[in-house]
Parts: C-alpha cells; structure tokens; sequence
C-alpha cells in the first residue's frame, strides 16, 4: 500500500520547493505567454515554449488564452474608467485584491468585448476543441498528477497552484499594482512598481513600467531593478526559441548641437516619460529652494511638486489645482519652471502641428530655457539638444 503515499517521498522542505517550483513555472507563463507575447506582441515565441505555455496553463489555471488576453487589453483600454474590469481606483483595493478572481470571471462573460479585444490569439484545432472547450478538466488532471506523484501532501499542493494565479495576479498585481508603490513615470493611469525586483510575479512587480510603455518585453527600466521574466526571456532568445519585437526606447545623449534636428524631436518623444521625470529631477535644486522660502522646508509640498512637475496640467488631480496656483503666484522662478515643463507637452501631444513646426517650437523652448537664468534649466535644455535614441 506503499502507492497511497505517492511514487515520490520527500521531507517536508521538499514539497514546500516543490509547490513553489510548480507555481513559478505557472507565473512564468502567464508573464511570458499570456501577458508579454499574446496580449502586447512585445516578442515571439518558437511552437514549442508556446505550446508548452499554453498546455501549462490548461492544467493549472483552467485559463483561456483569448479571454485573458481579451480582459487585460481592456484594462489598458479602458484603464481606471467604469469600463476597466479591475481598478481599484474605481472598484476599491479590498475589492479587486480579495475578489480579482470574481471580477475576472465575471468579465469573461462579457463575449463583446471578449470578441473586440481577444483578436490574434490561438485559434488551432487543440485550442478550439481541448483548451477552450474543455478549459476546466485540465486542473483536475492536475490534481491527479500531484496525488499520484506525492500521495494526500499532493492535494495540498495543487491547492497552492488553484490560488497562486487569482491572489497573486488577479489580486495582487491588479490591485497593488494600481494602489501602492513607487512610480517611475507619471503616466496617464494609477500604475505602480510594487518593488525594484521583480521575481515572485515573474517581473509584473515592475507594473508602473510597463503601464509606461505597454509593448515592451522588458519591465524593468532603471538599472537597479531585476525583471526574472527578462532573463528567462533572453534564455529562450539565445536557444533560438524567441524573438524580442520590441523593448521600451532608451534617451541616449550624443554630441550637442546648436540647431535641432528630427532625431533630437524622435528621440523627445519616443521618451516622453523619460523626459518628464529627468525634468522634475534635474530642477529639483530649484524647487526646493523655492519652496523653502515659501514654507520654511514643507516635505510634502516638495514631493507633490515633484510630481506636478512630471504630469501634464490635465493630469493634475482638480483638488490640488488650487494649491499649485496659489504657489506658482507667489514665486515667478516656480511660475517658469512649471510653465516650461507644460510647455514641452506640446511636442508629444500629436497635434495638428507639422514635424517642422514642433521642430522650430523645440527650438524656440531651448532658446528661452538657455535665457531663463536658470541654471538648471540651461543644463537640461543642453541635455536636450543632445538627445538621441538608442
């Protein structure tokens, strides 16, 4: 009766690796498969890790491939709006944390937007009549491999597995992930970095990052944090299973020069985020010292001007419109930094301007900010007029 045990014994520690072994291979799925390749085309996997990911992903998640792809393509669509299927911003972090795995069931009943959004994913003979049909036997052949595998440990495990995508993903990526953490860039949306390491999640700690530049295989951005998902990806690569399409542009600086040119503009763009974050740090010096006069070293007007110097005006939430006017009147040099700033927004908002106006506006930016008397900003304009991508 030695069987009911299981055909493989280990002690206790063993089966804690195990467990975590067997969902880490889940997590790398999800990110690499499902998330980076399928849903944003940031690269192209090789027939046999994709398959791979796609059968792991039946077994151990019951997941179908067009729905995920389809839900989370909404959620950037449609991101901390009524429409988003999973803000907290809307819906309340207790919400979207405790019951992600509801709101992500509940949003695949929605087949509109499931059609809209889930276009371009797998649509073979195994997907049509295995995966997609029969998309919830997979985990319980799952659960039989661990009891035969492990013995009664075996359903403990495969418990772990059923719960390691909804709290992990569903749960703590969608909702931490849009609640709390440090933020790179001021995007558009409420998007944070739970952490500099990305390894528990597969790198989706990373998720302010990729909110910033969607397309991307690569999360991580400064050279202080660790995407696990990137290294993996960079291994299938070198074996000749992958192919990266695209990773988020990179402000590079060349040789200065005294008349603008497309590429400095390309290069403005493409990294507009980049820009906004590197003008708020660069001018730090100069609001510090201003705000100092103004309110003897407040921490927290530093901070919120910090990041009022990374937004556009839009983006400025209406309840602190008021307080930044009432400093911008008070001091001319705070007035001309923040208007600058606002100013650069012109260049990336594709407006009607032609390419050759933008150019001759950037020009004229450069021209001010190098006669403002502002050191900062003349060294920031120099920084721009040696832009180039990498």
């Amino acid at each position: 009766m030695e069987w009911i045990n299981g055909l493989i014994d280990l002690p206790w520690w063993g089966y804690v690796l195990v467990a975590l072994g067997l969902t880490h291979i889940t997590i790398a799925s999800v990110t690499i498969f499902l998330h980076r390749s399928q849903t944003h085309r940031g690269l192209d996997l090789h027939p046999i890790p994709s398959h791979f990911f796609r059968f792991w992903l039946w077994l151990t998640t019951g997941m179908v491939t067009k729905e995920w792809v389809a839900i989370h393509r909404k959620h950037h669509a449609r991101c901390e709006t009524e429409d988003d299927p999973h803000s907290p911003q809307v819906l309340g972090i207790k919400k979207v944390l405790w019951q992600g795995a509801e709101l992500y069931r509940a949003a695949c009943k929605d087949r509109e937007s499931i059609e809209k959004f889930g276009r371009g994913t797998p649509d073979d003979w195994l997907e049509r009549n295995i995966y997609t049909r029969h998309s919830g036997k997979g985990i319980f052949i799952m659960m039989a491999i661990d009891l035969a595998l492990f013995g009664p440990i075996g359903l403990t495990i495969w418990a772990v597995q059923m719960v390691w995508i909804p709290f992990w993903a569903a749960g703590v990526v969608n909702g931490l992930g849009h609640y709390v953490g440090y933020r790179n860039f001021e995007n558009e949306d409420a998007a944070t970095n739970l952490f500099p390491w990305g390894i528990i999640i597969g790198g989706e700690e990373l998720h302010n990052n990729h909110h910033t530049f969607g397309t991307s295989a690569k999360f991580s951005y400064k050279w202080y944090e660790f995407d696990i998902g990137w290294g993996y990806i960079r291994i299938l690569e070198t074996l000749g299973l992958a192919k990266v399409l695209r990773v988020a542009p990179k402000l590079q600086e060349g040789e200065a020069r005294p008349h603008l040119e497309v590429e400095q503009l390309q290069a403005i763009v493409a990294n507009r985020y980049a820009v906004a974050a590197r003008y708020a740090r660069e001018l730090k010096a100069v609001y510090h010292a201003e705000l100092d006069k103004l309110t003897a070293g407040d921490g927290k007007l530093a901070k919120k001007m910090k990041v009022w110097l990374k937004q556009d005006a839009k983006d400025t939430p209406e309840t602190e419109r008021a307080e930044l006017s009432a400093l911008l009147a008070q001091s001319p040099t705070l007035a001309t930094v923040y208007t600058m700033r606002q100013e650069l927004t012109r260049l990336w908002e594709r407006s009607t301007l032609t390419r050759d106006e933008l150019l001759k506006e950037l020009q004229d930016w450069c021209a001010r900010a190098e006669a403002s008397g502002i050191e900062a900003l003349q060294r920031f304009s120099m920084q721009l007029r040696r832009a180039a991508l990498a």
